[in-house]
């Protein structure tokens, strides 16, 4: 059953379409990732499909009580009415079982004074029944893991709202969102204000969701774990592929070669078509079956304009087309017409690479290319991290992660001089040349135009910069723009675009994907992966760091772990090690109050309800351990990441029940 399905949609402004003829389906249980390049009209559709905007043309069309949960990919304005804490607002959410939870006491009170009329008590029974069933006992154990789960930590609890960053009050709206748990969750961009262990624990909870998702991102890796179908929009429409974003890629190839297959044969066939027309015109004796062939070609002509060269191949009947697409064709075109519109048939218009860097070294660097022992990293008063031993060689690719804020930046700007290291010292390696991307492109002159900036970095002709930068998407005037005005995408294409001309033999990346779309951050994977020289790279984008990393530096607990192997291989060994970890026994509860007293119950149905909570996680986490071990020993490396996030979730949330044990029983 679909929850919603939207037919023929289409926005324009002016005289200008966005997009038109979109039809879509969401049925209840879809797990759907939309992807297309910026400004092809994402955000648009998931305005119109939410109700918020109304489309120019076409319908959406909402399941009777069904409700959309919508997650904007700025929240900036958002709770600006509202006076709550961040806590408060939470509860809003459980406004019904708050009623329920207060007609309850007012029950027990009257019985407390002796008033156990049946009627009483059958109220009580039906209506403590139904609080448990809606989950109750579970509303602040559910708000505070759905809290803290995507970073806001019990010290922004009792912030009001409208005093939270923007980036907080997004959080603080999906975990509303959550909580609310809609049928239809649609999300626009949800990762872009969360580390990587937000992401995963938001990543488990959508795994578990039980209504439809309809996901926005940029996150390749994060969309391998969410859905099981993507959409891709481009200005000819959307087309579903099933799968996750790795598959969808192989899908999405397949679909290509097929494309462009089929265009060769049906062109070939309608050169003939066209060529034979043309020889038996004149020809008394074939003029009537080049004719017949004319009228043919005229109304297959007409199909390709309306519908392309795949139409060719759709079994479609002639009379099954639209009466405006055969209008006209009755009559066949003219023989010099059909010939000239046969040649001008183009061939599949398959997505181009919006950017093509080009990353060549100068020349090449020593064997050691930095090394670093006993250094203490941050900033006086205020000690970040410690690193032991490092060492990074030629040809490497090292991935730098950790929190935000755990000092990943502090560390590249100490190892590139920009800042000095509280103790010990970062060495470089000999003959390095090294091409520094920075995360917030401070390094750009805001008071350059863009042409400036470029030929501030690499003396070069006019001709020449404006030739490098329109690879870039650089064009016409954008030369002229000065830096203080370009977006964050335009700030990451100029720095990149300046890179590409360094000759760096040794990349260091803060965050390069950062306002890149899905395909200027493949041409940029596509690059990276044919470097000769050596990368230190700091991402959030798990799906860059699994194709490049050979090794990966986590920090963690005030102290810089190196790990030797790609970062797939760090999840599974992260996982394992989780699991190794001995669990706690549940400790001999403290005696009860009386069982005749009313607090007595209460404590002992809420012991009863955690207890079960636990024996559940057990079992799960037991569950997803011998999935993963059966998954490695498969080498099924598509399903291992997935599996390691569930597991460290499930095991996380096992803490969480034994803690709150631990208090109930105390």
């Amino acid at each position: 059953m679909s929850i919603l399905t939207a037919e023929n949609l289409g926005i324009s402004f002016g005289a200008f379409d966005l997009f038109r003829g979109v039809g879509v389906t969401v049925a209840n249980d879809s797990k759907i990732g939309l992807i297309g390049p910026n400004g092809i009209g994402k955000t648009s559709l998931l305005l119109l499909l939410a109700g918020i905007n109304q489309p120019t043309e076409g319908k959406v069309f909402l399941a009777r009580g069904k409700r959309i949960g919508y997650l904007r990919q700025e929240a900036m304005e958002t709770f600006a009415d509202r006076s709550n804490t961040v806590y408060e607002e939470m509860q809003t959410v459980f406004a019904g079982i708050h009623e329920q939870q207060a007609r309850l006491h007012e029950l027990e009170a009257q019985m407390a004074e002796g008033d156990f009329a049946d009627e009483r008590m059958e109220e009580y029974g039906r209506l403590q029944e139904s609080f448990t069933q809606a989950g109750g006992y579970e509303v602040d154990v559910r708000i505070q893991q759905t809290l803290e789960g995507l970073g806001l930590s019990k010290q922004h609890w009792l912030l009001p709202l409208n005093h939270l960053s923007g980036g907080q009050k997004t959080r603080a709206l999906l975990a509303r969102l959550l909580l609310e748990k809609p049928d239809l969750l649609m999300l626009d961009e949800p990762t872009n204000h969360l580390d990587i262990e937000a992401v995963e624990w938001l990543e488990h909870t959508l795994g578990e969701w039980e209504g439809a998702v309809l996901i926005v991102s940029h996150d390749r890796f994060f969309m391998d774990n969410t859905v099981n179908t993507v959409w891709e929009m481009s200005r000819s429409g959307i087309e579903s592929y099933s799968g996750g974003y790795s598959a969808f890629l192989l899908q999405r190839e397949e679909r290509w070669e097929y494309a462009e297959r089929v265009y060769q044969e049906e062109k070939a066939r309608l050169v003939n078509d066209a060529d034979f027309i043309q020889r038996n015109w004149v020809r008394a004796s074939t003029h009537t079956r080049a004719l017949g062939l004319l009228r043919r070609l005229t109304r297959e002509l007409a199909i390709v304009e309306n519908y392309g060269v795949m139409a060719l191949r759709s079994g479609k009947k002639w009379s099954e087309y639209d009466a405006n697409t055969i209008r006209g064709t009755d009559r066949p075109l003219d023989v010099i017409e059909a010939i000239r519109k046969v040649n001008a048939i183009a061939p599949p218009a398959h997505r181009v690479h919006p950017i093509k860097p080009r990353l060549a070294t100068d020349r090449v660097s020593g064997t050691i290319v930095m090394r670093a022992g006993d250094v203490a990293l941050g900033y006086p008063g205020n000690l970040l991290f410690k690193v032991r031993d490092l060492e990074l060689r030629r040809g490497e690719c090292a991935a730098l992660i950790g929190p935000n804020g755990s000092g990943k930046t502090t560390f590249l700007k100490t190892m590139l001089g920009l800042i000095e290291p509280l103790s010990g010292q970062v060495q470089l390696g000999a003959s390095l040349k090294v091409g520094y991307f920075a995360q917030a492109h401070d390094l750009l002159d805001p008071n350059h135009t863009v042409m400036e900036e470029l030929t501030r970095h690499k003396d070069m002709d006019a001709g020449l910069a404006r030739n490098h930068l329109a690879q870039y998407l650089f064009q016409e005037d954008d030369v002229f723009k000065p830096v203080s005005a370009l977006s964050g995408g335009e700030r990451a294409r100029l720095a990149l675009a300046i890179l590409a001309l360094d000759g760096a033999n040794f990349l260091v990346l803060d965050e390069p994907t950062n306002h890149l779309d899905i395909p200027a951050q493949e041409a940029l994977q596509e690059v990276l992966e044919d470097f000769t020289g050596t990368i230190l790279l700091v991402s959030h984008d798990r799906y860059l760091i699994n194709k490049l990393a050979t090794q990966v530096w986590e920090i963690r607990g005030g102290k810089l772990h190196v790990f030797i192997g790609s970062y797939r291989e760090f999840v599974m060994r992260r996982a394992a090690t989780s699991s190794s970890t001995a669990r706690k026994v549940l400790p001999p509860a403290k005696p009860l109050l009386r069982l005749d007293s009313k607090d007595a119950r209460k404590k002992a149905e809420a012991l009863a309800k955690v207890e079960a909570r636990i024996h559940e996680k057990e079992s799960e986490v037991q569950r997803i351990y011998s999935a993963l071990q059966l998954a490695s020993d498969r080498q099924a490396f598509d399903k291992l990441n997935a599996l390691s996030n569930q597991l460290a979730q499930a095991q996380a949330a096992l803490e969480g029940f034994m803690s709150e044990w631990e208090k109930l029983a105390g």
